[in-house]
């Protein structure tokens, strides 16, 4: 009889565990989408790239770009050469190059 509640218990645990889960993936969904609209949004930009932390993106227009955003999001750090910035993010640089890969 104990064992079944453990069970219970248990499973009750890995559901919370799970919706927690999946509606952390959501937020990293919206937190991309607002970067790329710091950015100016996906017209504004021109190409990405991508080396271990640092994400590099080549822009139309700079002055259009929110970097006290992008740093409330996350950002380590902002460097802006010409028309490109080069953007300290740790590992969510590969997934942002992924997403606007996608958009465009």
């Amino acid at each position: 009889m104990n064992y079944i509640q453990y069970v219970i218990i248990i499973i009750i645990f890995l559901i919370i565990l799970l919706a927690v889960l999946k509606s952390m993936k959501k937020d990293a969904h919206l937190e991309l989408n607002k970067l790329v609209e710091y950015l100016g949004g996906k017209n504004n930009i021109i190409s990405t790239e991508t080396s271990l932390s640092r994400f590099k993106v080549t822009l139309k227009d700079v002055s259009i770009v929110n970097k006290e955003g992008i740093q409330k999001l996350g950002a380590k750090g902002i460097v802006e050469i010409d028309n490109q910035l080069k953007i300290i993010l740790g590992s969510e640089s590969k997934q942002l190059k992924k997403y606007i890969d996608s958009l465009k």
